[in-house]
């Protein structure tokens, strides 16, 4: 008897289910109020091997400045090339400030405005490929953290 015979599956010719793709959870969020911040959580991403999602302080884009958030995530990105992160800008309630980062370059922006102002801004956003950042997720606040780099590893191991 053929070798192949034997071994043939018992169930005739009823298909195999093809496993379906695991759902990935989507990167961490991590608020950060300056570079030393952001390079500690990109050093974190890196060691954990995942992505990261690197968001401003709440209503940062009125204290702050889109352009200094923008030249904070550029360095960010320079020091740490290969490390798989985006980075969002919290815009308050100021289409004006979303529009700002936009025009510099953040990829991500938050904005707490009535749904029409919202729907004109991500609609701007797509145009220059950004996206309007609505993820409601926990993040985790390195401002008061009495150990960064411990509570970095602790947050990127619950993903």
């Amino acid at each position: 008897m053929n070798n192949r015979a034997e071994t043939a599956n018992p169930l005739g010719s009823i298909p195999r289910r093809r496993r379906t793709a695991e759902k990935k959870a989507p990167p961490r969020a991590v608020i950060v109020h300056s570079l030393d911040h952001a390079r500690l959580a990109l050093a974190a991403a890196r060691a954990a091997n995942k992505p990261i999602v690197l968001r401003s302080a709440p209503g940062a884009a009125s204290y702050a400045g889109a352009g200094w958030f923008a030249a904070m995530i550029a360095r960010a990105a320079r020091e740490f090339s290969g490390v798989a992160f985006t980075a969002s800008l919290d815009c308050g309630a100021d289409p004006g400030h979303a529009m700002a980062a936009l025009r510099e370059g953040v990829p991500l922006v938050r904005l707490a405005a009535t749904k029409r102002v919202r729907a004109k801004i991500a609609s701007m956003a797509k145009k220059s490929g950004a996206a309007l950042d609505e993820d409601e997720e926990a993040a985790l606040d390195l401002l008061n953290a009495a150990d960064p780099a411990g509570a970095l590893r602790d947050w990127l191991a619950s993903a």
